[in-house]
């Protein structure tokens, strides 16, 4: 038997079934339409960012980054919560743009940026966090071509990680950013061209949980800043982006962010922070921390059989919805994420199965030799923690399945 991962907190049962937001897994999916159906919890993005509040310094601005889950709905709702947001592609500048999103409060990172979006970015007054020297000379000139002033920051690879981070952006050869040594040169270069300087972004790493890192590498990258910031000779930094690394509990014995104490952390680093930063404009972006356990994902048992005496459990759901809970991103043993029967939520495990989709590939996997209730065909499925990284992240195409279907409720 393996360990499911932790169910987040918020979830309740109505009449013996999984409820989001006051309303039964099954009423949703009738709402829907069927399965496979992803629902967005409300109440979990708004819990979350009331904690972020609470708990964070309130000078420091919180982002969102888009990429975890640009569902329009999602989008919308977040713009009423965040300061910010994070894109990384020109497709993601269209989709903050149909939201009614201010561009002036999105910034752009992502190391292959074509002339296409650098244009459109400019156009739109989106802060374009620079890769390269080329991909800023490239921002100049277009600025020059369409009369437009860039607003440029420069994205940072420091020389530190984020330890315990589950995906590493920085520290060692990197995709991401100029090496620090090489970040005041070019920031002096846009300064001089007339652009508009936006000041540095240093992400190192995302899906940590140990607080203690996280403080210390927030820590590191204040102090790389206020150094960058010296060696550039322009004053004060107009804005420092600090990443993101805040995690989420997806598998047996992960613990929760004490976020609390990365607040205490901050706002002792605050509380000193040399003229440099004095007055720059502060901010995090996070993804999965905000939406994450928001998500639940929906799938309805279709068969069930044994095969050399193991029982599996076969549903209309799978990696091409749900690859990361397949363990086919980016995981190097795979674990089992949060999985329960949702129409039988209430009732206690009585039996060792195998929870697979409907894909003709043995990667399609969603629990392995996991202990739940009995599920017969045409009882749902609850995959936990598919906020983010899941519909858009996903192969929706493979075989020809298609998109889920998706609620906020």
């Amino acid at each position: 038997m393996k360990p499911l991962g932790p169910i987040p907190a918020g979830y309740d049962t109505v009449d013996g079934e999984l409820a989001i937001g006051g309303r039964t897994a099954s009423e949703l999916v009738a709402e829907a339409g069927g399965t496979p159906l992803f629902v967005y919890s409300r109440k979990h993005l708004d819990d979350r960012m009331a904690e972020l509040r609470e708990s964070l310094p309130h000078r420091l601005a919180i982002h969102y980054a888009v990429k975890a889950n640009p569902w329009q709905p999602v989008l919308q709702h977040m713009a009423g919560l965040v300061d910010g947001f994070d894109i990384a592609s020109g497709g993601e500048l269209a989709m903050v743009a149909e939201a009614g999103i201010d561009p002036t409060l999105v910034s752009f990172a992502g190391p292959g940026k074509r002339d296409p979006e650098l244009e459109a970015a400019i156009a739109a007054g989106v802060t374009l966090n620079c890769e390269s020297e080329n991909e800023a000379r490239r921002a100049l000139a277009i600025g020059n071509r369409f009369s437009a002033t860039p607003r440029l920051a420069v994205r940072v690879n420091p020389d530190f990680e984020l330890r315990g981070s589950g995906m590493k952006m920085g520290g060692g050869a990197k995709p991401f950013g100029l090496d620090a040594e090489r970040v005041a040169p070019l920031a002096k270069e846009i300064i001089a061209s007339g652009a508009e300087w936006r000041g540095l972004h240093i992400f190192t790493g995302s899906q940590a949980l140990d607080a203690e890192a996280i403080a210390e590498t927030q820590g590191n990258v204040l102090d790389l800043a206020d150094r960058l910031t010296r060696e550039i000779g322009a004053g004060p930094l107009p804005k420092l982006n600090m990443g993101g690394g805040l995690g989420i509990p997806y598998f047996a014995g992960d613990q929760a962010l004490n976020l609390r104490l990365v607040g205490e952390r901050l706002a002792e680093r605050f509380s000193r922070l040399p003229d440099t930063l004095s007055d720059t404009q502060l901010c995090i972006e996070l993804g999965r921390y905000l939406v994450g356990e928001a998500g639940v994902y929906l799938c309805t048992v279709i068969d069930r059989k044994v095969s050399h005496g193991e029982t599996y459990i076969i549903t209309d759901g799978g990696l091409h919805h749900q690859l990361a809970a397949s363990g086919n991103f980016g995981t190097v043993v795979r674990r089992n994420y949060p999985v329960a029967i949702a129409s039988r939520f209430a009732a206690e495990p009585a039996e060792e199965v195998n929870v697979v989709g409907c894909l003709c590939t043995p990667l399609d996997r969603l629990a392995d030799k996991a202990f739940l209730p009995r599920a017969d065909v045409n009882d749902l499925v609850a995959v936990f923690c598919a906020g983010a990284y899941g519909a858009s992240a996903s192969p929706a195409m493979f075989l020809g399945q298609g998109p889920a279907r998706e609620l906020l409720v």
